[in-house]
């Protein structure tokens, strides 16, 4: 696999090496070795999947500690506009957003580590969508900002004033009003580190 780096330390974009022939194609969409050679240790434990319809916006979603995920994610039909947003206190990249287009004919996948929150805006007919998480949902710890929010500065490709949200998504705080349980210098993976240090990647 190939491992694009974005704008955002530890956000990235992961593209697979497809074998196609005249029956089909192949490709190897998670490896554990793989992935922790590229990106980062991980464990991942639930894997989720949707299915929703144009203008449908999702997000921007994420658990408070010490609940909170990194996801893996991927459009296996259709197409979704994903977005990781920056909600780490101190961070240099504070509120600052990285966009990819995930469809079921590029084949990639987006990394969206602890101390992000995730969203998404489906962009075909049907979009189905697939997500591994590195920590099991607590409903207790959900958490979220406006996937409306305009001065995070995001084009969601779809006409926001006409997107399908669910209640709860239109009650979440815009940034400007957001207190985030995360900070640049948490240590958001203990699980892997045997001395403090902080959760850049």
């Amino acid at each position: 696999m190939e491992v694009i780096k974005t704008s955002i330390d530890g956000v990235v974009i992961i593209e697979p090496k497809v074998f196609k022939d005249a029956r089909g194609y192949f490709f190897e969409s998670f490896s554990q070795r793989e992935f922790e050679e590229k990106v980062r240790k991980i464990n991942f434990v639930q894997d989720n999947e949707s299915m929703s319809s144009y203008g449908v916006m999702r997000g921007l979603h994420f658990q408070r500690p010490p609940f909170t995920q990194s996801k893996l994610v991927r459009c296996v039909k259709g197409a979704v506009l994903d977005v990781a947003v920056d909600i780490r206190k101190g961070s240099p990249t504070y509120g600052q957003h990285v966009a990819v287009e995930l469809t079921e004919d590029n084949h990639r996948q987006f990394f969206v580590p602890r101390g992000f929150a995730h969203g998404f805006a489906v962009l075909s007919e049907t979009a189905v969508f697939q997500y591994k998480c590195d920590n099991f949902y607590a409903p207790q710890a959900d958490g979220g900002i406006s996937i409306v929010d305009q001065s995070l500065g995001i084009d969601w490709k779809i006409p926001v004033e006409k997107a399908l949200l669910s209640e709860k998504d239109t009650k979440h705080a815009l940034l400007k009003d957001f207190e985030s349980p995360f900070s640049f210098d948490m240590e958001l993976y203990p699980e892997f580190n045997n001395k403090k240090t902080t959760n850049r990647l």
